[in-house]
């Protein structure tokens, strides 16, 4: 008999999972609810897991638990000596998932892969729209738009995608989120019915696990696929309990009606891998947790202001009073880890009475503001409400006055995307893979404005000097122009640089085979549960 479990957590499971009580169950007490289940609408971590890493694969992906590029729905792939033409040879045999919603009459193929990607290329497609006031977000602020010239089917199976100029990002973009791919035949059959939202509500993949059903800001369920070309999961269910609280999170975790959680508090850690029945694990942070100053609306257009509001604040007391000491302080926008991260940085000073009389040079005077704080733990920030505190008491003994503002996750990171927002807005990254490209251009460049550039920052000499480094395969000279463009960052400020922070993740110990991403991604692939 199987693994039969009694979930007792505050987002009320037991009357959601009647029915799969005998099921092999691992639950994922998950941080918060997700945009949407169209990865490639979308730009939080939340939402990937809940989407694309879940019901999803790629024409490539990353190894689970590691960051080298493997094989996925493409058996294979050459790039022309000139890097404008990458030619995928696709796996054969794929099955789509059959779903209450949806029947597939045919087996994965290019059809399906050219469709994923013409619908975020083609402007004039009725998809490049199709939920209301979403974008396709990645796909503009990565560059990957703005370098394709085009993607063809060659035959069945083998799919060439053709670019404008050569690009040393290009690649490394294939096992992000945002290229996932879905079914042609599904979009067609939605199209017809007039119905295209449930794309972004009922997803159909060729991933591990199917989409069965959602309630909303309470929990998602899956259940194990079992014609995945790479064999079915040995769970046969996968809940995620969206538990928003970190303090409650463990507590379910500890009374075992949690077996995962991703986001253990940081000052927490030490005591819960006391607890004989848990391991928690962690890796160093590829990642950063900034303050974004919107910079196209005043009086943050002006880098006096920015820099004065910079020099204001307590790093020290942040890394203590948020992080727990479980980090490091941000030198740079990129990790330290990073081959561009320039080791003569320093962080930044703090000094109240220079930032006082700069703010007095920039003519600014009873400055009122509005900060925005994260409504979810993520290790980048763990307590957004915490570190917003803390950053209104550095910013008032200045003299200026800061007003706390939140609101629900999907609904943060929709508005603060917006040239329109106000004030400042707390956020981070997490690298979607190795290269510095995905911090220096995906958060800073003029392409990324309005989407994944909080900052709203384009500033025509970093932005240069960005594109020219995509432009080259030198490893070398991509270092210098990047540590160029970094020198520029600190001069103009459009963040306030935090920390670095070390990433944990805490499960019970009857989870087997679950491996930490390095890159903060929460795969289950080749988890199991003990019985």
């Amino acid at each position: 008999m199987k693994l039969m479990r009694t979930l007792l957590t505050a987002t009320a499971l037991v009357a959601v999972l009647a029915g799969s009580a005998y099921a092999k169950q691992l639950v994922y007490c998950s941080e918060g609810s997700p945009e949407g289940f169209d990865p490639a609408l979308w730009s939080a971590g939340t939402t990937f897991d809940a989407s694309s890493r879940a019901v999803y694969n790629r024409l490539v992906d990353f190894e689970l638990g590691g960051s080298t590029i493997v094989p996925s729905l493409a058996e294979s792939w050459e790039i022309s000596e000139d890097g404008t033409e990458i030619t995928f040879k696709l796996r054969q045999g794929v099955k789509w998932q059959t779903t209450a919603y949806f029947t597939p009459t045919r087996d994965f193929n290019a059809d399906d892969v050219v469709w994923s990607i013409n619908r975020q290329f083609d402007a004039a497609s009725p998809w490049a729209t199709y939920v209301d006031g979403a974008s396709y977000q990645y796909f503009d602020s990565t560059g990957f738009k703005s370098a394709l010239k085009s993607v063809e089917k060659v035959d069945d199976y083998t799919v060439k995608f053709t670019f404008n100029q050569a690009d040393s990002t290009v690649f490394v973009n294939f096992p992000m989120d945002f290229l996932s791919i879905g079914s042609a035949e599904y979009a067609t059959q939605l199209e017809a019915a007039g119905t295209m939202a449930q794309f972004n509500q009922m997803p159909v993949g060729t991933g591990k696990f199917m989409y069965v059903d959602y309630q909303t800001d309470t929990v998602i369920r899956y259940k194990s696929f079992a014609d995945h070309f790479g064999g079915a999961s040995p769970i046969d269910d996968l809940i995620f309990a969206i538990t928003k609280e970190p303090a409650a999170a463990q507590e379910a975790l500890k009374a075992g009606q949690c077996d995962i959680i991703p986001y253990p508090i940081p000052g927490d850690v030490a005591s819960l891998r006391e607890d004989p029945n848990l391991v928690v694990t962690e890796t160093a942070g590829e990642n950063i947790g900034f303050i974004a100053f919107n910079t196209q609306q005043p009086p943050f257009d002006n880098p006096k202001v920015r820099q004065a509001l910079d020099l204001a604040v307590n790093r020290e007391a942040i890394l203590e009073g948020v992080y727990s000491g479980q980090a490091v302080l941000a030198r740079n926008p990129l990790p330290a880890s990073s081959w561009a991260s320039d080791p003569s940085s320093e962080v930044p000073a703090y000094d109240p009475e220079a930032a006082k009389a700069m703010l007095a040079e920039a003519g600014v005077t009873d400055l009122s503001m509005k900060l925005w704080w994260m409504p979810v733990a993520r290790p980048y920030n763990p307590n957004g409400k915490r570190m917003g505190e803390l950053l209104q008491a550095d910013w008032a003994a200045i003299g200026v006055n800061v007003e706390l503002i939140s609101m629900d996750w999907p609904v943060y990171l929709e508005q603060s995307a917006s040239v329109e927002r106000d004030g400042a807005v707390m956020i981070g990254w997490g690298a979607d893979n190795a290269d510095p490209d995905n911090f220096l251009g995906v958060l800073l460049s003029c392409a990324a404005v309005g989407t994944n550039n909080r900052a709203q920052w384009c500033y025509e000499p970093y932005d240069s000097l960005i594109k020219q480094a995509k432009g080259t395969f030198d490893e070398a000279e991509r270092a210098a122009l990047y540590f160029q463009a970094t020198k520029i960052f600190h001069e103009q400020k459009p963040w306030v640089m935090l920390a670095h922070s070390n990433q944990y993740i805490a499960h019970n110990k009857r989870v087997l085979n679950f491996k930490q991403d390095p890159l903060g991604f929460h795969r289950f692939d080749g988890a199991d549960v003990a019985e």
